[in-house]
């Protein structure tokens, strides 16, 4: 048989899902810490100047303050700013956005270079000889059994195979690889054949 399982439509799919929803959370914290709350705690301290005798010593100025409010609200349209009370941003506060990420970076950068080495893979059968995605080679021949297990739920099936006396585990995951369920069925017609073939015949 000649059987090349590529990588699958819906395993990228949800793959490149995960990336943009790691990737953009990371971009997210990195814009607050870097230029949206830099910017809001800029403001901030014009609030404090521009309150500075509405609230009382030693109190920071909220929204939860009517007064607050509206002096902010007039000082934003006669400036141009955004009318929403700013919040106090201190150097913990921007510290953590940019820690937070720069980690998420890394490893949704991380993410991609890994789905990119997973697109170089592909599960092979070529003639009796089966390539798995880590290249490792199975004779089809030597498979005395199919492992299901996981297959209604995750397309995932593990070949059992064995090599000078010892059984191991090759993995057939159709859901990453496409048309790794070819290869599973072949391996099972010919698993059939060799029980029928070596039981014997009921007497006439």
């Amino acid at each position: 048989m000649n059987v090349h399982a590529r990588i699958s439509k819906e395993w990228r799919r949800r793959m490149t899902l995960m990336a943009l929803i790691l990737n953009g959370s990371a971009l997210w914290f990195c814009y607050d810490g870097l230029i949206a709350w830099p910017a809001e705690e800029k403001r901030y301290q014009q609030l404090v100047t521009l309150t500075a005798g509405t609230v009382s010593e030693g109190t920071k100025p909220t929204e939860k303050d009517p007064a607050v409010t509206r002096a902010w609200e007039q000082y934003a349209a006669a400036n141009n700013l955004n009318p929403k009370v700013p919040k106090n941003r201190s150097p913990g506060d921007l510290a953590g956005q940019r820690i937070i990420g720069g980690v998420m970076l890394f490893f949704g950068l991380s993410f991609l270079g890994w789905m990119a080495l997973q697109h170089r893979k592909s599960v092979r059968a070529d003639g009796d000889i089966i390539t798995g995605a880590g290249g490792e080679t199975v004779h089809l021949d030597t498979i005395v059994g199919m492992d299901r297990r996981k297959w209604s739920n995750k397309g995932i099936a593990y070949a059992i195979y064995e090599v000078n006396g010892k059984r191991r585990r090759l993995c057939l995951d159709d859901h990453k690889f496409a048309g790794c369920e070819k290869i599973i069925l072949e391996a099972e017609r010919r698993i059939a054949a060799r029980a029928a073939a070596s039981t014997p015949a009921d007497p006439a």
